[in-house]
């Protein structure tokens, strides 16, 4: 323990321990803040993609789970650092918001910090940066938006939503599975969603796992399985056309709110008080007959003499169904949970086309099947494996793939996988720093190079050499650019030279001062931001010629001849003439 004085001269003390502590400040602070984020996204880095591997966790209490969900391993893992508890919770927010990517979010943010380390140490502020970075982020989320591409899917034509959810499944331990499990992802998301309002509740998606039999097993029930059996083993395991009273109020009678006792000192009193109990459980029995049910379905308990009267009664039960089970019952069935015994009515009960106890295997494990349920609006997915830890982590995947399909109902806009979209996005990002002369040009230049983490951990967990895969498909996406470029510019030229032949039918509409915004029409046609289209806001670039076919003259309003748009770009430099030709056929009648 030590005495010191601050800067006012006012005493204070200094502990053993936090003389040994030192404070970082500045760059060495940033450093060290970057390196505990950093070390997240390592760990995560070898998980992702279709190659990634699995890891294995184990919990304090000896629980092991296996799994590459990034969301999983970060919430299993003891962060004490607070940089790295923001990582965590960064990919349980795409967990929540999003369902899936929350590896490749990490190990993004991972990559822009790394690269924002290095700008640090070439002394660029901070500020600078984060300005870098917004600019660079608003050219990427444009860029995406223009590569993106739009699918139409029915509830006859579920294949395009198969499609990306396989390959969300791609990357997991079932992908054997993959078509399978993701038809049984579409469906279930398709039967309770409202695709007038594009709306989907996964709560009324209950996912269900019993250890035993194949992952091929799986299978989606349109309507609710419960983990429980009948209350005696004597009632009926099939019931067909069954209306289920659903209780929230115990099958007993009531217990007395005083402090008072009872003595009962003869057997003659023993004997009334049993006979007032039963008759209590008859009229209980008989308000559920009155109402129609053939099925009671209770939260709580009830006692053998009323488990036994029930039988008796023909009127089969299941107790001890949590609260979950139960609004998910009242939903499928349309019926009403009733809280106490005076309430119940026939309008309250539910229905069901058919109810029957299952038996797996060898063991006494059996659950309840509640199907063929009248505008049910809540499934059940219903999981074998092997082991717990298959189920589990089949609970996870499948959890993965309805929120994907969720996503698609809500927005049907679609980029490809692979790191393709990344890639194409750090070229339009490398593009665009071209235009920031500032030091911000080297903050987005940085956020281009972290976008390359993705397609290089891809290829790395691949087994493929990441430098010489990474060089070798962004000079094929360029490539292919400059080909569809080619291909176009001919397209339109001979098209400008059809609609010369075309005489009198084409008018000069630069003429009559019409100045049409090419650079957006240029946005339209080519989605990669490229060096050559910043060319078009050069001086020296003019519009010449607009070409276009009217309507017929005024004798004939109603006659409409064939529209053709081209639109002619002209460089006159040292005398001579470059033709450059944009646009299309805008409509033919």
């Amino acid at each position: 323990m030590a005495l010191a004085f601050d800067e006012f001269g006012r005493p204070f003390i200094i502990l053993r321990e936090q003389e040994k502590k030192t404070r970082l400040r500045g760059l060495d602070a940033q450093k060290a803040n970057i390196a505990s984020a950093k070390a997240v996204a390592r760990i995560l880095r070898t998980s992702l993609g279709p190659k990634g591997m699995d890891k294995m966790l184990q919990s304090p209490d000896g629980d092991v789970i296996i799994t590459n969900d990034g969301a999983t391993i970060l919430e299993q893992m003891d962060v004490d650092n607070q940089i790295a508890k923001l990582m965590v919770e960064l990919s349980r927010s795409q967990d929540y918001e999003i369902g899936d990517g929350t590896t490749g979010v990490v190990v993004m943010a991972g990559a822009l910090l790394e690269q924002a380390e290095k700008l640090l140490e070439r002394g660029i502020h901070p500020i600078r940066v984060a300005e870098g970075y917004e600019m660079a982020s608003k050219v990427a989320f444009d860029h995406l938006e223009h590569i993106s591409e739009k699918f139409e899917f029915s509830a006859d034509n579920i294949e395009p939503l198969v499609q990306t959810c396989m390959t969300t499944l791609s990357s997991k331990i079932v992908n054997r599975c993959k078509r399978a499990l993701a038809e049984i992802a579409v469906k279930a998301v398709l039967a309770v969603a409202d695709l007038e309002r594009k709306d989907v509740n996964l709560d009324l998606i209950k996912v269900e796992g019993k250890v035993g039999g194949k992952l091929e097993d799986t299978e989606l029930v349109y309507g609710i399985i419960v983990d429980k059996d009948m209350s005696h083993p004597q009632m009926p395991k099939r019931i067909e056309d069954a209306k289920i009273a659903i209780l929230t109020c115990p099958f007993e009678p009531p217990k007395p709110k005083t402090k008072h006792k009872v003595d009962i000192d003869t057997v003659e009193k023993f004997q009334t008080l049993r006979e007032q109990e039963q008759k209590y459980f008859d009229e209980m029995v008989q308000k559920c007959k009155d109402a129609g049910a053939t099925l009671v379905i209770c939260q709580w308990g009830f006692d053998d003499e009323a488990n036994h009267l029930l039988m008796h009664r023909n009127l089969p039960a299941v107790r001890w169904v949590g609260g979950v089970e139960l609004e998910l019952i009242a939903i499928a069935t349309g019926g009403r949970i009733v809280p106490r015994f005076q309430e119940l009515s026939p309008e309250k009960l539910g229905k069901a086309g058919l109810v029957r106890e299952k038996s797996f295997g060898t063991t006494k494990d059996r659950m309840l099947y509640i199907e063929k349920c009248a505008n049910s609006r809540a499934v059940t997915i219903f999981i074998r494996g092997g082991n717990k830890m298959m189920i589990e982590e089949t609970k996870r995947s499948l959890h993965d793939a309805l929120c994907v399909a969720r996503n698609l109902i809500r927005n049907n806009s679609i980029v490809y996988g692979g790191g393709s979209a990344e890639i194409s996005c750090s070229i339009a990002v490398e593009t665009a720093a071209d235009r920031h002369p500032g030091v911000e040009q080297y903050a987005i230049r940085s956020f281009a190079d972290a976008l390359d983490a993705v397609p290089l951990a891809l290829a790395e967990n691949s087994g493929l050499s990441p430098i010489d895969t990474l060089t070798a498909v962004k000079a094929q996406q360029v490539k292919v650019w400059a080909t569809l470029f080619c291909s176009v510019c001919t397209t339109m030229l001979l098209l400008f030279l059809f609609a010369i032949t075309l005489g009198d039918m084409i008018t000069n509409n630069t003429s009559a001062g019409e100045q049409p915004p090419l650079w957006h029409r240029l946005q339209r046609r080519w989605h990669h931001r490229h060096e050559r289209t910043e060319r078009l806001r050069d001086p020296d670039w003019q519009a010449a010629t607009d070409l276009a076919c009217h309507p017929g003259g005024e004798d004939d309003p109603e006659d409409r001849r064939c529209h053709l748009t081209v639109r002619v770009l002209t460089e006159r430099r040292n005398g001579w003439l470059c033709w450059i030709c944009v646009g299309g056929i805008a409509d033919v009648f």
